[in-house]
């Protein structure tokens, strides 16, 4: 028997009827306002569809163009209930999502458990966990048939995804998916300012630029910084809204970006 990880956010953070999520998926890729050339990464927001959904459709948009191409997909994000010392694997054969079980990459998680101390197999951390699971049903809509390579990110250094990332690397087959929010919980000019800050570090693939208060997903964000930085890789912001521009209150917002990496 397959083992699959349930959904732990289906009906809270996105839509749990298949229909009305898929619909929802589809109409934020839709609005991405230009064009741009498909990437080998791309960060991108895992909040609520209601707060984060637009900005993360601009990411994924240019993902569209890949769906003949793309079979693994390597996504990184941070830990928010469970304590992680590096990054966690899972022991699951699949992912559900409402949308459909996407198989994981076993082999090559197995792979990396071998090669690297600081990886290791925790499914509670996976259990819970919205960083991940929120991009499966955009990456569904965008890329069709791929299999999956999810890992959350703890009490690491930025090095340590880095070694992940390079080993994972591949060509045009494989794409790396970073899951971050940015600064939380300041009034909106703040944020703007903060946000500003946060996107020319990632552009300027400048990790020692970045702080936690900027990126709740810092350490996967550096070390993909780090890695693009050895392919010759540059970065494009695509958007840059908070909560304050989607759906929540101006006085206290999350900040969140798109970013693509050539």
């Amino acid at each position: 028997m397959t083992k699959v990880r349930p959904t732990a956010v289906a009906g809270m953070f996105y839509p749990a009827e298949p229909a009305t999520l898929a619909a929802q998926v589809r109409e934020f890729i839709a609005a991405a306002t230009a064009e741009q050339p498909p990437p080998k990464a791309i960060i991108a927001p895992h909040a609520g569809y209601i707060y984060s959904g637009p900005i993360a459709g601009s990411a994924y948009a240019p993902l569209q163009s890949l769906r003949d191409t793309v079979t693994r997909v390597v996504l990184l994000g941070p830990a928010h209930r469970v304590y992680v010392r590096g990054l966690a694997a899972s022991t699951a054969q699949a992912f559900a999502t409402p949308l459909g079980e996407i198989q994981l990459a076993c082999g090559a998680i197995d792979a990396l458990i071998a090669a690297f101390p600081f990886v290791t197999a925790i499914d509670a951390a996976h259990a819970p966990e919205h960083s991940l699971e929120v991009h499966l049903p955009f990456l569904l809509e965008a890329l069709g048939d791929f299999e999956l390579i999810p890992l959350v990110v703890g009490d690491a250094q930025p090095e340590e995804v880095t070694q992940v990332l390079e080993n994972l690397w591949g060509g045009t087959e494989t794409l790396i998916v970073i899951s971050s929010d940015l600064s939380h919980y300041h009034d909106y000019d703040t944020a703007t300012a903060m946000d500003r800050a946060a996107s020319d570090a990632i552009e300027d693939l400048d990790p020692a630029a970045l702080d936690q208060e900027q990126a709740c997903g810092r350490i996967p964000v550096c070390g993909l910084m780090l890695a693009a930085r050895r392919h010759g890789l540059k970065a494009k912001t695509v958007d840059l809204r908070n909560s304050g521009d989607t759906a929540g209150p101006r006085d206290q917002v999350v900040g969140y970006g798109a970013y693509l990496f050539y």
